[in-house]
């Protein structure tokens, strides 16, 4: 039996309405809130408005706590009430410019958590120190995630920003992993495909015009027999700087020159541990090809209806995106 409990406050008033069809709870690896919806039959007693805090719990823990942001009911059932609600990370939508120095990205969410009044939780040391970065009116989501790409190209290592329950954390990758295993026992369906139209690279041309010199120097880097199987699929880019740029060239080939995997798990026995940036352990068959490893989770939607918990995952790893 799993016990759900929801929460509203106005003022300093709580209501524990009844839900009508369930509550889905929805988390992205980055770049989004975390979202949290369901449905509320209105009464005279039940007063609430945007900007309200909200809680939801799963067998006495809080997985969600975030503020309403959406109200919205249809004429022909005006008695119930759907609702919208995110969490703090919503606030990362906002613009600002900023300019820093010897700052990891660990220093730079703090920041901006302080500057935004943000509630922030456990955040892990990312070491790495951006000598110095402009970020002219941008978004704090990206000015967040331009920080943590310095780091991952620098030290290899990813980390994740979410919130939890109310907390703003950073996190390893490394250390978001879960014995959780995917397979035909845990899951119910799956969507998986492959394709060459998206990302899919077999010749990469890369040009450099010096208009000083009056120069242009072009660098290729292509795969006959993927062009004899494919066609030709050209990945163009113009530098500013012709430096390293054959070695650019190749290394693109060995990233594009492959055909892309999706997949998409459904129906998949609920944990409230997973999430955006959880890593799990995929077992499965799925035709052309066999999956027995771990693989990042870019997607998560948790729904809990009439006693049962389900997710829908989308996962990437290796040739798999998203």
């Amino acid at each position: 039996m799993i016990e759900y409990e929801l929460f509203i406050q106005h003022g300093d008033k709580l209501y524990y309405p009844p839900i009508v069809d369930g509550v889905t709870v929805e988390w992205e690896r980055r770049g989004q809130p975390g979202k949290l919806s369901f449905e509320v039959i209105k009464t005279d007693a039940l007063v609430f408005e945007e900007g309200d805090a909200c809680r939801f719990s799963v067998d006495g823990t809080p997985i969600f706590y975030g503020f309403v942001f959406e109200k919205s009911r249809q004429g022909s059932s005006a008695e119930k009430i759907k609702v919208v609600a995110h969490d703090q990370l919503y606030y990362l939508k906002n613009k600002d410019t900023y300019v820093y120095t010897n700052k990891t990205a660990a220093d730079v969410v703090k920041m901006l958590a302080g500057d935004f009044g943000l509630n922030l939780g456990a955040i892990e040391d990312t070491k790495y120190k951006i000598a110095s970065r402009t970020e002219e009116n941008a978004q704090l989501f990206d000015i967040i995630q331009n920080a943590l790409d310095e780091t991952v190209k620098a030290t290899g290592e990813m980390y994740v920003l979410y919130d939890a329950a109310g907390k703003l954390t950073l996190q390893n990758v490394g250390n978001m992993r879960l014995g959780l295993v995917l397979d035909n026992e845990t899951i119910g369906d799956f969507d998986y495909k492959t394709s060459i139209s998206s990302n899919t690279y077999n010749r990469i041309k890369l040009v450099h015009e010096d208009s000083d010199a009056g120069t242009r120097k072009v660098y290729i880097a292509q795969d006959g027999s993927n062009i004899n199987r494919w066609g030709v699929l050209q990945y163009y880019e113009t530098l500013n700087d012709a430096a390293n740029a054959q070695n650019m060239a190749d290394a693109l080939l060995g990233l594009y020159n492959r055909r892309t995997r999706t997949l998409s798990a459904k129906k998949v026995l609920g944990d409230i541990r997973v999430r955006g940036g959880t890593m799990i352990v995929a077992v499965l068959d799925l035709g052309d090809t066999k999956l027995s490893n771990f693989m990042l989770v870019e997607q998560a939607k948790h729904t809990f209806k009439d006693n049962e918990h389900l997710m829908e995952l989308k996962l990437r790893g290796n040739d798999f995106v998203t």
